[in-house]
């Protein structure tokens, strides 16, 4: 009667009643013991031996042996908490005292809207660097655009009256806007530098930053690290460095960054394109341009833009932040020929020619690429005459450049014509680049190497400008003065001269001359 009252009880209110050892009195258990311990057919606990012992059906549900068996073998045929199909073959018995479900539904909640939160603070993060990122280059964008209005604002107000016109330059007004030099000084030489014993030299450039001349050269020990580099020549103590390894065919371009220390740009003929710290002595960068590589320069009005002239003719223009491949080809104009010197006019405010680009010269013809805002380039073909280029210079300050010709069957000697940058708008308002001839500077009758010259301001610092052009003929490096044409002097050297680099180290002034195997340095006094 007391165990039926029992019974009774648990269908009654819901929950096992437990009599405990030290008192008589009944106490209902707590709600996950029921859930644990009692069978959900006769609704009371099951045990762990005996003909009502723990079981399971193959869903996962647990009631005791005597009633799922009771239960199967009626018409149902069904598991009685899910409905699906069981069999008395899918009893299991289970060998457990007791089962109980931890309740993990909320932690497993927790988890997930944790996960949620990782994931979206991680978009987050990354839509934030994208956006600083962005911030970044629009904040240089502006910065640039604000200048360059500033720099048309002062063109405007200084040529309010003229701005829409073309400058009408001439030989008379260049001569009289640049004075002759009239004083006493010349270069007067100071040391000779051995590079190769073998020969091969071909080109050198002026690292202002670390006060010192770098010269091209192949390997000194060819046999066991064959190739070309270059070779630092200090203009501090006048002595020369180590060698440094960069290229496995000869070097053709060499351009120190402006603004990175030491950071030196090459071009050679194994169709690279390479960055060398001087200051580690390593490639830092390199960029495989597919065809051999004649010419390079460094962009002064984008910091991280180069470009690199190819034997086709075309131009590379390659971004430091991009290190896979080229971001814009410039493709020539007119004839595919080896493109042999490329340098860049940066943007000023000069009425005479305001605009910024890169100078590009083949072998054939000359063209003025043009930086436009958002980083495009527009081609301006240069009226000059075709074919028999070998060299082009430019003075950024004056806004001229410097071309060399070969002797050819109109001119039987060689031939440096100093031009001057100018330009025109046409009916939208747009420019069209040009230039025109203001002096020129006559050599010998022979021409065989591409020599390189040089334009440079007067060491005066009157205003003028000096003009210096090898001569294969007499092995000597001319020196001329722009404004009247005249010869300055002749500086003799023991091999046809291939290059010419001026330079200024405390307070004084130089001209380093490059032949096959030697640099000559002279002194401004």
């Amino acid at each position: 009667m007391w165990r039926t009252s029992i019974q009774e009880l648990q269908r009654n209110t819901g929950r096992d009643l437990v009599l405990t050892a030290s008192s008589d009195i009944l106490q209902p258990s707590a709600p996950d013991e029921e859930e644990g311990d009692t069978c959900t057919i006769c609704l009371e606990q099951w045990t762990n031996a005996g003909d009502h012992r723990l079981s399971a059906l193959r869903c996962g549900h647990l009631f005791g042996y005597r009633c799922i068996s009771k239960w199967l073998k009626g018409q149902a045929r069904k598991c009685p908490q899910c409905n699906k199909k069981a069999k008395h073959s899918d009893i299991v018995v289970l060998y457990a005292r007791t089962v109980r479900a931890l309740d993990t539904s909320e932690q497993e909640h927790m988890k997930s809207t944790l996960l949620k939160e990782q994931m979206l603070r991680k978009q987050a993060e990354l839509e934030t660097a994208q956006c600083r990122l962005q911030l970044e280059v629009l904040t240089e964008e502006c910065t640039k655009l604000h200048n360059r209005v500033q720099d048309l604002q002062k063109l405007i107000l200084q040529h309010r009256d003229q701005i829409l016109q073309q400058p009408k330059g001439s030989q008379a007004r260049f001569l009289s806007s640049l004075p002759s030099s009239q004083g006493q000084h010349k270069y007067h030489f100071q040391k000779t530098f051995t590079v190769s014993q073998s020969g091969n030299c071909r080109i050198m450039t002026y690292c202002d930053l670390l006060s010192c001349l770098v010269v091209s050269q192949p390997s000194p020990q060819a046999s066991f690290l064959p190739g070309f580099g270059v070779k630092m020549l200090s203009t501090a103590n006048m002595k020369s460095s180590q060698y440094i390894p960069m290229h496995s065919k000869q070097i053709r371009g060499l351009a120190f960054s402006s603004r990175s220390k030491g950071l030196l740009l090459s071009a050679s003929l194994d169709n690279t394109v390479k960055l060398t710290s001087l200051e580690t002595n390593t490639v830092v960068q390199t960029y495989n341009a597919g065809r051999p590589v004649w010419s390079c320069c460094w962009c002064l009005d984008e910091n991280n833009y180069i470009y690199a002239g190819l034997i086709n003719g075309s131009v590379l223009v390659y971004d430091l932040r991009n290190t896979n491949c080229p971001v814009q080809e410039l493709v020539p104009q007119k004839a595919r020929c080896p493109l042999v010197s490329l340098s860049y006019m940066p943007r000023a405010a000069s009425a005479a020619f305001p605009y910024g680009g890169v100078l590009a010269g083949t072998l054939e013809n000359a063209s003025f690429w043009e930086l436009k805002m958002g980083n495009s380039h527009f081609p301006h073909v240069l009226p000059m005459e075709s074919g028999g280029f070998i060299d082009f210079q430019t003075e950024s300050s004056t806004r001229h450049c410097l071309v060399t010709y070969r002797p050819d069957k109109s001119h039987n000697t060689l031939r440096s014509v100093l031009m001057e940058m100018s330009y025109e708008l046409d009916d939208n308002g747009e420019p069209i680049c040009s230039c025109h001839p203001v002096q020129t500077f006559l050599g010998g009758p022979t021409c065989k190497l591409l020599t390189k010259s040089a334009i440079f301001r007067n060491p005066e610092d009157d205003g003028s400008i000096l003009v210096c052009t090898g001569d294969e003929a007499s092995k000597s490096a001319l020196v001329w003065d722009a404004g009247s044409g005249s010869l300055l002097q002749d500086l003799q050297t023991d091999q046809p001269v291939l290059d010419i680099c001026p330079f200024e180290v405390n307070h004084s002034s130089y001209l380093a001359t490059l032949t096959e195997k030697i640099v000559h340095l002279y002194r401004w006094e």
